[in-house]
């Protein structure tokens, strides 16, 4: 199910190989397979988590490294946008502060003069935070994605191999009748 569905989103494969082929860029990182996709979702995710400007030049530079779709990573880099970055930067700011066993900052205001002010105290439980995130969760996401595939891929095998049974036994039973 999972890689039917990313099957069916390649099929302008023509203006992509054309791309690939100018620019003398690895296949993997337009690739639609299980290494590929799931490496993609992880490392899109990891960088995702973490506060910091351009995530997609992190990914990009990521690249070579592990060999990975590139655009399904950028897209997983975009779950951290301005509409998400608040709740999902206050959430490691708590998880941090939960992993350090500490109280944390009570009045939090949404201003750039009380970020500057209060950074010394925000800083360390925010990235034990968002360390947690980065590694934690997307290599949660990459492993469940991963056997997600695989069972998906036996699931088909299963599937073809029950069709071409029952054609058989058709066959069969459509040959004999004859007799």
């Amino acid at each position: 199910m999972i890689r039917k569905f990313f099957k069916k989103k390649s099929s302008s494969k023509s203006k992509i190989d054309a791309f690939l082929e100018k620019y003398k860029l690895p296949t993997s990182y337009f690739g639609i397979n299980r290494r590929s996709v799931t490496r993609g979702v992880g490392i899109g995710l990891f960088w995702a988590f973490i506060p910091m400007p351009m995530q997609m030049l992190a990914v990009i530079a990521t690249t070579p490294l592990f060999r990975f779709n590139v655009p399904i990573a950028i897209t997983m880099v975009w779950l951290s946008n301005p509409f998400t970055m608040p709740p999902m930067y206050y959430m490691e700011y708590l998880t941090g502060n939960f992993i350090l066993g500490q109280e944390g900052i009570q009045n939090i205001e949404l201003s750039l003069e009380w970020f500057k002010t209060n950074l010394s105290d925000i800083f360390i439980p925010l990235y034990v935070g968002t360390a947690f995130y980065s590694i934690v969760v997307s290599g949660a996401v990459y492993l469940l994605l991963n056997r997600l595939w695989v069972h998906s891929v036996k699931n088909e095998k299963e599937e073809r191999e029950m069709h071409r049974r029952q054609r058989e036994a058709n066959r069969h039973k459509h040959h004999k009748g004859k007799n």
